[in-house]
């Protein structure tokens, strides 16, 4: 087709629009004429708005709290020849609308998690993330190095991987009434669905759970250790494993940490404990306290033997062991002096057992230290993944209501 016979239809298709534009223009003769909008038929189905938004089986939900987001890795080497990036950490950074709170908040998820466990709830529902961003805080969600989002170096350099079963899930978290083996199994109630294999919301939970290298947690520290130095002071809200990492970093980046928020903190310390028989294991664990690398005591410590232990003689309540504290004068964690810490356990939860310890620990070490068992402020039958359960919004919001009564 040759320029010509294309600008003889161009002009045809001019001419054409302009006169259907000016009889469609004329009014009819007696017709009223109105500036109201005329009436259109409904758009065809291939035009509606409709047919592009996620089916049923995607639920979304409002973000009308979050109005910037980014992401970008903190940390990492080069290592190995030829070299390449390890040890980086992934940082989801997400800003409210309106920021009302002074600190931002960081978020240190648990093991075999990423950071998506604070964004969305199994059965669709926003998670505790957006919850923090309507109440005006900053937020910093981390996958750790060598986990989800942040590159896994192999050939032994992170460490040998795991994963957990469905089995190993339904026991210790999802289905605990019928698999579980501690003793407030029968209390969960807060799992949403039936957790097990099957069930279209334990099938939605179990894809989002990830592998977990040796070195992980350790180089989280690290990396976490320098994001404080970019954007701090902040808050730390941690997660199991992550308590773990939170307690290295507040003790890593000394002024950095305004609170200290620990959901069932790994543990426990000095002795592993049997969760079925409610007894420790006689294998070692946390020497060095609440973790397994040195922590900054005054007196100093060179080297675990130095804390002097002994186990005390009772349990609180029933279903927990006794904590194993230090001897008096007890050794004392000096950076965590001005670090109010918060430490909550549920009623159907296998932490319970061992949960009391860690916050026993840190408190004779004179870190001033909350320990909420849940039921004690009118949450019940909740499990380890709290933040994913039917109640989320009523635990997240506890946590929000202590953190604008001790954070200064």
């Amino acid at each position: 087709m040759n320029l010509t016979t294309l600008d003889s239809r161009y002009s045809t298709l001019i001419g054409f629009f302009a006169a259907a534009c000016l009889a469609g223009c004329q009014p009819d003769s007696g017709a009223d004429v109105s500036n109201e909008a005329p009436v259109t038929e409904s758009e065809p189905s291939g035009m509606s708005a409709s047919v592009a938004m996620p089916s049923d089986a995607i639920p979304t939900f409002s973000t009308e709290y979050l109005a910037n987001k980014s992401s970008y890795y903190v940390g990492g080497d080069y290592v190995g020849d030829p070299p390449v990036m390890g040890g980086q950490m992934y940082v989801d950074v997400w800003e409210p609308r309106e920021i009302t709170q002074p600190y931002p908040i960081v978020i240190f998820h648990g093991n075999g998690q990423t950071g998506v466990d604070w964004q969305q709830t199994p059965d669709g529902r926003a998670g505790w993330a957006y919850y923090l961003i309507e109440q005006g805080y900053v937020l910093y969600m981390v996958d750790y190095p060598a986990r989800g989002r942040s590159a896994y170096l192999p050939g032994g350099v992170h460490g040998d991987l795991g994963i957990r079963t469905a089995a190993q899930l339904q026991t210790i978290w999802t289905n605990v009434d019928e698999m579980g083996n501690f003793p407030l199994n029968d209390n969960h109630t807060q799992w949403p669905g039936e957790g097990k294999p099957g069930d279209p919301i334990f099938d939605d939970f179990i894809k989002t759970q990830v592998q977990f290298a040796g070195q992980s947690t350790t180089l989280a520290r690290h990396a976490a250790i320098e994001l404080l130095e970019q954007i701090g002071p902040v808050i730390l809200l941690t997660h199991s494993q992550g308590g773990g990492v939170g307690f290295g970093v507040t003790d890593g980046a000394p002024g950095l940490v305004k609170a200290l928020i620990t959901v069932e903190p790994g543990g426990p310390q000095i002795g592993r404990v049997s969760t079925s028989a409610v007894a420790y294991t006689g294998a070692p664990a946390n020497a060095w306290g609440p973790v397994n690398y040195p922590l900054t005591y005054d007196p100093p410590v060179s080297d675990p033997s130095e804390l002097n232990t002994y186990l005390e003689a009772e349990a609180e309540q029933p279903g927990e062991v006794p904590c194993w504290l230090q001897e008096e004068p007890a050794r004392q964690l000096i950076n965590f002096a001005d670090v109010p810490v918060l430490s909550i356990s549920a009623d159907g939860t296998y932490h319970r057992v061992f949960d009391v310890c860690i916050p026993k620990w840190l408190s004779q070490a004179g870190v001033e230290t909350d320990f909420v068992r849940l039921e004690d402020v009118g949450i019940s039958g909740n499990g380890h993944m709290m933040m994913l359960e039917l109640n989320s919004d009523e635990i997240i919001a506890y946590i929000h209501e202590w953190m604008i009564n001790n954070v200064e």
